[in-house]
């Protein structure tokens, strides 16, 4: 079954720190470029983070210094490490796939399999 699985999100405080991953199954991870976004309560979606097949990265500018993208090939997973966690980050993150020839910041029309979200939420 082809599909992408988040998970890592949770509840922690003010300047904590969370590591989401995204597993993909039925098909390798390192033949697309990969997006993390985050869509809060009443907003848009809003892109966060992405990677190409030859480790090209992008960060939003609300998450540059912070957030940090990275891939495991031998895990077929790809990874959010996010520090310095603020309560605007709260929000449902997703990862999706785009082609490998597919470059970053990802054009929507580019977005192809999207995980079910993990919940992030930053509070005191």
């Amino acid at each position: 079954q082809v599909q992408l699985v988040e998970s890592g999100g949770g509840l922690v405080q003010p300047g904590g720190s969370l590591r989401l991953s995204c597993a993909a199954s039925g098909f390798t991870l390192d033949d697309y470029t990969i997006g993390w976004f985050r869509q809060a309560p009443g907003k848009e979606r809003e892109g966060v983070s992405c990677i190409t097949s030859s480790d090209s990265t992008y960060y939003a500018d609300s998450v540059t210094g912070r957030f940090t993208i990275s891939r495991d090939n031998a895990d077929n997973t790809v990874y959010l490490q996010m520090n310095s966690l603020k309560p605007e980050d709260t929000a449902v993150y997703y990862c999706a796939t785009a082609p490998v020839w597919a470059h970053c910041p990802i054009n929507d029309g580019d977005l192809e399999l999207w995980g079910q979200g993990t919940l992030v939420t930053v509070s005191s």
